[in-house]
């Protein structure tokens, strides 16, 4: 795997980078030699962060993970990533076209089958109305929900406001 390993407010150092490509590297048996892992070292507040994103054709899988040392964060992050990867291959539907990026001896290695299987437990519908992104985050606001579903007055779109980290807002509108 090729790694590209960044700091934001921290010094990138040798041991650093040896340990991200040590823990991370454990994963190089379910990828080819040329798959492109990005992360991402920060520090913010006493919190120490790392972000992983492998990009891989059709997805991206990435993990975050945050705590007082960097060494922690690092190690923990590797298990989420582990535990993504052997979700997203019981998900693939064709092999050959979706998994450019996987091994082939990951490929055909037998997956064991957990209950950390995707079911979908409940289905609502409700009617959107109309309204502009600032109106849709008092409605999100006033339902006490982290996101809300609208239809955007502006440009008859189905668009997403959320809750971000920090008390600020993030718009989610579809590209076609």
């Amino acid at each position: 795997m090729r790694y590209t390993i960044v700091g934001r407010n921290i010094e990138v150092t040798p041991g650093l980078r040896d340990a991200v490509e040590e823990k991370i590297g454990k994963l190089d048996r379910y990828f080819t030699p040329d798959t492109e892992v990005n992360v991402t070292l920060s520090v913010q507040k006493e919190r120490q962060n790392i972000e992983v994103t492998i990009p891989i054709k059709g997805t991206i899988i990435r993990a975050e993970e945050s705590s007082s040392d960097m060494y922690v964060s690092i190690d923990l992050v590797e298990e989420i990533i582990e535990r993504q990867i052997l979700k997203y291959k019981r998900k693939l539907v064709d092999r050959k076209q979706s998994t450019p990026s996987f091994s082939e001896a990951f490929i055909q290695e037998e997956t064991p089958i957990t209950e950390e299987e995707i079911k979908i437990v409940k289905t609502k519908k409700f009617a959107v109305k109309p309204m502009d992104p600032e109106e849709a985050c008092l409605q999100m606001e006033l339902l006490g929900h982290s996101f809300y579903v609208f239809l955007n007055a502006e440009n008859d779109q189905v668009c997403v406001v959320y809750k971000r980290k920090g008390g600020t807002y993030g718009l989610i509108e579809p590209e076609f």
